[in-house]
């Protein structure tokens, strides 16, 4: 069950959730018993192996498939959805892709192309706003998505920033350097709009440079194995977290082979 929270202090609550997909002889669970809590503005990362679940949890939490069993809470009813491909609509220019989630939700026409260029903005895209997907390059076009999931959280003619945002290993895809350069912008735009974020990764420098917390899970079927504490973490501390988690998540893939 999914619920909306009407306390502030959580972000979003998993309490035992489980999820089985289909039945029988034939069933698979893919989830079993997550237990997980995130603050308003916290930054989350959900590390694990490739199958673990991670983009099942980020799946339930979006409203996009229900848990088998278990209760899901959200201070929002619109979180933000991020994917690893930016998705875009190839007719439309940057600014009418942000625009769209606006013009879907009836937000007025002078409030929606103010707030568009504000996003636009906000992700130092402003002056390709009259652009085509095609035109831009892959990191370009995934601030691009970025600007349209906080725009798709607005709550309707308020214009609220997005409270929650779910990001599914949004930068695999690019080159080293647009990643490093897209992890950077990723926490500035963070930091600039207060958003709860849980970002989904198997990267464990990636999960350790981003997020506050990193959560990792088991392998298939997933549960929360182990949680650390990686906020400001720099140089050797921040080297040494990575060290740490990479040993753990090494042990929980092998247990998983055995």
């Amino acid at each position: 069950m999914t619920a909306t929270l009407e306390a502030t202090e959580t972000a979003v609550r998993l309490d035992g959730v489980r999820k089985t997909f289909g039945s029988g002889t034939r069933a698979v669970t893919a989830l079993d018993g997550i237990d997980l809590r995130v603050a308003p503005g916290e930054f989350v990362c959900l590390l694990g192996a490739s199958g673990c679940g991670k983009t099942t949890v980020l799946n339930l939490i979006a409203g996009l498939d229900a848990p088998t069993s278990g209760e899901i809470e959200l201070s929002t009813t619109r979180p933000a959805v991020m994917f690893q491909e930016a998705a875009l609509m190839p007719w439309l220019t940057a600014a009418r892709n942000v625009e769209l989630p606006l013009r879907l939700a009836r937000v007025g026409k002078s409030q929606r192309e103010a707030r568009t260029r504000e996003l636009l903005d906000l992700v130092r895209l402003g002056d390709v706003g009259n652009k085509r997907p095609h035109e831009l390059s892959g990191g370009m076009r995934q601030r691009v998505a970025l600007a349209r999931a906080l725009a798709s959280a607005l709550d309707g003619n308020r214009g609220e920033a997005a409270s929650l945002l779910l990001m599914d290993e949004p930068f695999s895809a690019l080159d080293a350097i647009t990643r490093d350069v897209l992890q950077g912008e990723l926490l500035r735009v963070w930091q600039a709009t207060g958003t709860a974020v849980v970002f989904v990764t198997h990267d464990v420098r990636e999960a350790v440079r981003l997020g506050q917390r990193v959560v990792l899970l088991s392998s298939k079927p997933g549960r929360v194995v182990q949680e650390w504490d990686v906020d400001g973490l720099t140089g050797s501390d921040e080297l040494d977290a990575v060290d740490r988690i990479n040993a753990r998540l090494r042990e929980v893939i092998s247990s998983h082979a055995a």
